[in-house]
């Protein structure tokens, strides 16, 4: 099956090395990153190098979703590359890169997701979007 790309941007009043540290810090990643704003991750792991991996369980009612992949790309401050699956479609593994410009007043920070399932295309930007979104929040409160 042939996937489809999609790009997602967001500023930031944040410097450049809040918002990539925001990404591989467990505790701070799980209160933004695959959750919602009533729903912080149950758990998260991460192994912040490249070749390393991270899990992220989301428990909803009774059931659990594991969100996990494997980091390809580390450049500190501006550029995070990584595999991602998520156990409810385990044949679908899918690549993001996650790139951050400094910019006068923060940075900008550009999130491309390829190979997600065209079916499921319009649900994820919508996830990305809102998940950035928490980021914005989290990075506002953590001061």
């Amino acid at each position: 099956m042939v996937g489809t790309a999609l790009c997602v941007s967001r500023r930031f009043s944040a410097p450049p090395e809040r918002v990539f540290h925001a990404w591989l810090d467990a505790q701070m990643a799980g209160r933004w990153l695959f959750a919602t704003a009533l729903r912080p991750m149950a758990r998260v792991e991460i192994d912040a190098r490249v070749a390393g991996s991270f899990c992220f369980v989301d428990r909803q009612d009774r059931a659990t979703i594991e969100h996990t992949g494997q980091y390809i790309e580390i450049v500190p401050h501006r550029r995070l590359v990584f595999t991602l699956c998520t156990d409810n479609r385990p044949h679908v593994i899918t690549r993001v890169m996650v790139e951050i410009a400094a910019r006068k007043n923060g940075c900008e920070l550009v999130l491309t997701h390829e190979n997600v399932p065209p079916d499921y295309a319009n649900y994820t930007k919508g996830r990305w979007t809102g998940m950035l979104y928490g980021l914005g929040v989290t990075l506002d409160s953590s001061g």
